[in-house]
Parts: C-alpha cells; structure tokens; sequence
C-alpha cells in the first residue's frame, strides 16, 4: 500500500523475491527486485532529502507498525494478471491497485535495519504457513518499539523448531536508521568510496548506475548518510523514471540513480562534469578526474586505512556495527577538518549568531585542509548547516558536537603527555 494516513506520510519496508514497492512522501526501501516484474509500477521514487528530520518521533506505547500486507498475482480470463491482497495484519481498509508478490510493513517509523530483520522473519514463517506469521506478528505489534539505542526481545513459536526468541535493536544514532552501508561496501573499493564521497561533499553531479533497484536505492541512500552532520541540498533522486532520464543534463547539482537498462540513453545525453558510477562493475564509466586530490591527503590515507580494515575484520559482521564502523571513518573527517566552528560563532545579546568564516579558515594550521574548506565553506550544504548552528545554540548540544569535543579533549590531553 502506499499513500498517505490522513496528512500523514507514512513509511514503508518490503521483502521480495519478485518486486518491491517505492513509497511517495516516505524513505523508500528495495529488496530483492525481479526487473521483469511490472516494470511501470516501479518506476516512482521518493524525492525526500537526505537528512530531513521525520515528523515522528519515538513515544511510550508506539506500534512498531500499521500493516502487514502480502500481494500476490491472479490471472484474469484474458490471460493478463493483476494484483492482490492474499494476507493482511490486522484488516486494513479501502481498495485500489496493488503491487504484486511483495510483503509490505507499513509504519509512521523509519528503521531500515529493524524492519528487514522483521520481514525475514515472516518470509521464514511463511515458508511453513500462513498461519504462524499471525502469532509473531500478533507478539511484535503488543511490544513496545524499542527507544534508540535499546533492544526488545519478542518470543516466537515456530513448529519443529520450538520458541525462539528474537532480538530487535534500534541504532542510537538517528541517522543510521535509514541506512544500510554494507551495499555500498559491496559494490566499490575503498578508494572509490572516498572519490564519491569527496564529489559529494562539494556538491557535484552524480548518477549512479545499477541493475537492481535495491541496488541503486540502497547505495544513494548510503552516500547522501556519509554526509553527517551534513545534509545533500539539492536534486536528490534514487531511481529516475525512464520518461525523466534528461535529469542528468541539469546544471545544477544532483544525485541520482539510473537503471543500467537505460545507460546508453544516459550516455546520449549532452550532460556536463559527471561522476557515472556503476555499481555493478564498481567503477567509474565518467569521472572529472580530480576526485583523488579533493580530500586532504593525510585525512584521506586515515580513511582508507580505516575502510579497508573493515573490509579485513572478521569482527565486524552484524549492520549495526558495519554502519557504525563506517558512520564514525567519515564523521571524523568532519571532526577533524570543521570541528572546530562553534569557536567561531560569536553571539549578540538577542542570541543571534554570527560566524566568522575567515577567523574559521585561517585557524586551521594544515595547508591541505585549509585549501579544502575553503572550497567546502562554498558550498550550500555548509551554509545551511551554519544559518541552523547560527540561530540557535541547542546544535551544539547534538552528537556530532559531542564527537568534536571528545576530539579536543583527547587533543588536549596529547599535548599535555608530550
């Protein structure tokens, strides 16, 4: 199902083998797309901004979820299919088209993580019966959802097999509910990892290329998250529908994803710099060829070093500790190159803040890192995040500011040893 509840968005997660659904107005989340399946219907895709704040926010006695809906095909008499509703949880109401074979978890909540975990969980239930996904998803909706960085345990009784009992853990860091950078870990090597990353922050052109809509969404969805405290302000489009392919001809800056199907009409476009990723060959089909000398060398050789150690820990496995472990590589760039802003904020007595960009500049001893704020401090997302830091002093209260000031005590306490 897809829409809105009243005039409010809601968010849905699905699990597949044959399609997935795209939800307008919502964080879009795909898995596992069979590309032969209703290609049209597929084709939509939320244009939400990276980093925009949910209107929901958690509270006691919060369902983890509105519906369970199971879609499935049904052949008409002329030979054609159309869609529907085999299962639902609880009975919801109305009619209208459906997507078909998808699992559908509607809720006003956004943890990508959480939710697949869920509807893995059904998917195994539903390979026994129809009937013993009722009981789980009867135990999960009289839990309560568990607030930011807490676990619930739901107990689960499947035949053969006994009770189990299942874990669900949301991430304490917002952000990273959304996310999941284990795709983009698996499609590109770390060095291009840090190229994309480095065009993204200041802000150019990027089209990013995939068989798989789950592919493409993930991926897209991954980068804009390495941005934090950051948010990506401008075009900002997981999957392009075909009939609005001439996107990438903009001038302006974008993010988006193209179905590899359509690449050769991509290339046929009179586009200027781009940076044409292709997830399935994890390579750069266009590039402007300066990506490697954007990001301070030292900064850049740390990240690297960092990215290719969880490419080599056998530790990390689980996606809370892969999207932490990569989340913590690139905010430390950020705590590191412009940490150090709320040093140049100067405050009036009405408590409206004015920052002094040249005093923030010329603090900054690296010549390297200097030279690349000077151009980062250009762009729109750095203005937005200082008229919000300017307005008001509770920004310095939030998590990336914690990680700055445990960067300048640890700093402090360096200099003091030596």
């Amino acid at each position: 199902m897809l829409g809105e509840r009243g005039d409010v968005a809601v968010n849905i997660c699905c699990s597949s083998r044959d399609l997935s659904v795209l939800s307008q107005n919502a964080v879009p989340w795909l898995l596992n797309v069979n590309q032969d399946a209703s290609q049209d219907e597929s084709k939509s895709e939320s244009a939400r901004r990276p980093g925009d704040r949910s209107p929901f926010c958690y509270s006691p006695g919060q369902f983890f979820f509105e519906y369970l809906v199971v879609v499935s095909l049904k052949k008409k008499s002329g030979g054609d299919y159309e869609p529907k509703i085999i299962y639902q949880f609880p009975k919801p109401v109305g009619r209208g088209p459906r997507f078909p074979e998808v699992f559908c978890i509607i809720s006003c909540l956004g943890c990508f993580g959480l939710f697949s975990k869920i509807l893995d969980e059904v998917e195994k239930r539903r390979q026994i019966s129809m009937a013993v996904i009722y009981p789980f998803m009867q135990g999960l909706r009289e839990s309560p959802f568990p607030a930011p960085g807490k676990t619930v345990t739901i107990k689960s009784f499947i035949p053969d097999s006994g009770t189990e009992l299942i874990e669900l853990t949301r991430p304490l860091d917002s952000w990273l509910e959304h996310v999941e950078f284990q795709a983009l870990l698996q499609h590109l090597s770390p060095e291009n990892i840090l190229w994309l990353f480095a065009s993204a922050v200041l802000e150019r052109r990027i089209i990013f290329v995939a068989e798989e809509l789950s592919v493409l969404s993930q991926c897209i969805h991954a980068v804009a998250a390495l941005l934090y405290p950051f948010s990506w302000a401008h075009t900002y489009i997981p999957v392009v529908p075909e009939c609005l392919i001439d996107t990438v001809c903009c001038p302006t800056p974008f993010m988006v994803g193209v179905q590899k199907r359509c690449l050769e009409q991509v290339l046929d476009q009179p586009m200027e710099e781009v940076l044409l990723v292709d997830l399935c060959e994890g390579k750069f089909l266009r590039s402007v060829c300066d990506e490697g000398d954007i990001l301070p060398a030292k900064l850049q050789t740390e990240m690297l070093t960092s990215l290719k150690t969880h490419n080599s820990n056998n530790n990390i496995q689980t996606s809370e500790q892969v999207n932490a472990h990569v989340s913590k590589t690139f905010m430390q760039f950020f705590v590191k190159t412009v940490g150090h802003y709320t040093s140049h904020l100067k405050w009036n007595k009405s408590g409206q803040g004015s920052f002094q960009e040249k005093a923030f500049c010329k603090a900054i001893t690296s010549k390297s890192c200097r030279k690349f704020v000077k151009r980062f401090v250009r762009t729109q997302m750095f203005s937005l995040f200082i008229q919000e830091a300017e307005r008001s002093r509770m920004i310095q209260e939030g998590y990336f500011q914690q990680k700055v000031t445990e960067y300048q005590e640890q700093k402090k306490k360096q200099r003091t040893n030596s």
